[in-house]
């Protein structure tokens, strides 16, 4: 039987706002952790990334806190009592407007601080006293260093996609952050996959910690169609378009491994007359904000954008979701197939595979254990140039026969055994050569019969008691007479 929130004793400001948003019933992670949660337990949950998760520990958290809950606008009233941290500047900002939702007819303060904006409007926020603070890690130590945000009341932390947050390298930050909050306190660490370092993690900071899995680690949704289709790079427009023509879709998200190549790819969709946006991690911040309205806006047709927008996203009614990359990571395509498919709907995830991306497909199939075919995608003109690429290649194939077929008797043979119109006409010019400097090396005649001329030494005559090795001053004539 599927749970309902209006079995939860939530308060009246909490249940208000839920049944506003149109939650009715529970997914499984909602109905396992939020009993938990509000035990004041500590959870090291394991779900897929659109489950629900931010309802999960939203809701209780705000339910634990209407205790501190005033009307005062003095900022020692409004300390920081819930901390969410969250590896991208997207999803904190999501989660962060999730939660004022929730909140909207309390009188609990939140706000959000990332990386990429000015930090002065949300150094003023601060300021004014908050009790939810959804953060980055990198953009928090920036505050903590410049004393704007207090962390020694805070009750509850929440760790939301904990393993990607250990990919990017913020594990000396997690660490940095969690030193400056009280010991007493609950932990919730989420991730969609609990690997070595995720379980060290939790052992280092949780405190007998309830696990709850709602679904097999690394499983794909199965609402979503996953079709991987075998083209070359310079084919894998076409398939896009044509798939996008053949199936109707109206939108979709396109996903790159690099950020050149997410912009390249844009232009290029957005030169052919689709209505495209870029989001990779070389935008500002404002940009990346803007992509996203618009996408979700339906003002754009394609969001073409790096794994910066795999975690978390929460998009309803996306109905397709295009690898134009097969990822390097495998646990990255479960991530990016999870932006369609939502909430119940149908999806459809297209791969599209280079020949040298088979090694990153069978990573793929080891991690879903689910054995993957690749197809070939029939376009329009395919018959005609498959024809024409296996002429080009027969006649390659001739040429390099011919060049590597050795004659029969084969025999290197002289210019001179060569036709008379074949021989080369070039000769080199004959070089006259002088006897005298072949002829060998002869003393003169003067010193055939004694030593060389540079050899002989004048013979001076020795004075009495001076030795014979001690040569004399030489005479020089004198300018002037001495004496005179």
């Amino acid at each position: 039987m599927t749970a309902s929130f209006s079995n939860l004793s939530l308060a009246e400001p909490l249940a208000r706002a839920v049944a506003e948003m149109g939650y009715e019933s529970m997914t499984p992670i909602q109905a396992q952790a939020i009993p938990v949660v509000l035990t004041g337990k500590d959870v090291m949950g394991a779900a897929q990334t659109g489950t629900g998760k931010t309802a999960a520990f939203s809701l209780p958290l705000l339910q634990r806190l209407l205790k501190h809950e005033n009307t005062s606008t003095s900022p020692a009233r409004h300390p920081v009592r819930a901390l969410v941290l969250l590896p991208t500047r997207e999803l904190a900002d999501q989660v962060a407007q999730q939660i004022k939702m929730y909140a909207k007819y309390t009188q609990m303060r939140s706000a959000v601080v990332f990386g990429g904006m000015d930090m002065k409007p949300q150094t003023l926020e601060l300021k004014r006293g908050v009790e939810i603070l959804v953060a980055t890690p990198g953009r928090l130590l920036d505050h903590i260093e410049a004393k704007n945000a207090v962390l020694n009341q805070v009750e509850y932390v929440v760790l939301d996609e904990a393993d990607r947050m250990l990919d990017i390298g913020f594990l000396p930050d997690l660490q940095r952050i969690l030193s400056f909050l009280p010991k007493q306190r609950t932990t919730l660490l989420f991730s969609a996959t609990f690997s070595p370092e995720i379980k060290r993690l939790a052992g280092s900071y949780l405190q007998d910690p309830i696990t709850i899995e709602v679904a097999r680690p690394n499983e794909t949704a199965s609402t979503v169609e996953q079709r991987f289709y075998a083209a070359q790079d310079d084919d894998k427009r076409r398939v896009v378009k044509a798939v996008l023509n053949q199936r109707g879709i109206k939108q979709a998200f396109i996903f790159v491994n690099s950020k050149l190549g997410c912009a390249r790819l844009a232009r290029s969709l957005e030169r052919e007359g689709l209505k495209t946006t870029a989001l990779h991690g070389d935008k500002s911040q404002d940009e990346r904000l803007k992509a996203l309205e618009s996408f979700k806006k339906g003002e754009v047709d394609l969001l073409v954008c790096t794994d910066v927008a795999a975690r978390g996203l929460d998009i309803k009614d996306v109905p397709a979701v295009f690898n134009f990359d097969v990822p390097f990571n495998a646990e990255d395509y479960v991530h990016r197939i999870g932006r369609t498919g939502r909430a119940g709907a149908s999806g459809l995830a297209v791969t599209l595979v280079s020949p040298s991306d088979m090694r990153l497909v069978s990573d793929i199939e080891k991690l879903i254990k689910t054995k993957l075919e690749v197809e070939a995608f029939p376009l329009e003109d395919d018959r005609s140039r498959a024809n024409l690429n296996e002429g080009r290649r027969d006649v390659r194939r001739d040429e390099r026969r011919e060049d590597r077929r050795p004659e029969r008797g084969f025999e290197r043979r002289r210019e001179e055994d060569e036709p008379r119109d074949r021989r080369s006409s070039f000769r080199p010019a004959q070089v006259s050569r002088d006897p005298f400097f072949e002829k060998p090396y002869e003393a003169p005649l003067s010193e055939q019969n004694g030593p060389a001329s540079w050899e002989a030494s004048p013979k001076t005559a020795a004075r009495p008691g001076l030795s014979a090795n001690i040569k004399t001053k030489r005479k020089v004539a004198a300018l002037f007479k001495a004496g005179e």
